[in-house]
């Protein structure tokens, strides 16, 4: 059995509907951070399965290495988000994030 094309969007496809059920569901903003980092790893999964079906372009990997890009800018400030906000409420779910405009 030889992994096609679709195999790899199926893959992304689920990665992704797993990484936007997470961010939907829970309320922790770490979780929500570690989901966004799924959907953009499986965004990756497809960029690159296309560049492997065309070998000759290499437009899929040049955007990959866009997204890691705003995907590492991304983790730096929701994670400096994130610590201002434990600072000031001792939490970190998402109900009290209106607390952060004092």
């Amino acid at each position: 059995m030889q992994i096609e094309l679709g195999h790899y969007l199926g893959l992304s496809a689920l990665i992704f509907g797993i990484g936007a059920t997470g961010f939907v569901v829970r309320r922790n903003v770490l979780i929500q951070l570690m989901c966004i980092e799924l959907m953009l790893n499986s965004v990756n999964l497809t960029l690159v399965a296309f560049n492997r079906w065309r070998p000759d372009n290499h437009a899929g990997q040049i955007f990959a290495f866009f997204v890691i890009a705003v995907a590492a800018a991304e983790a730096a400030v929701g994670l400096a988000i994130v610590l201002s906000m434990f600072r000031l409420n001792k939490s970190v779910h998402t109900d009290q994030a209106d607390k952060l405009r004092h």
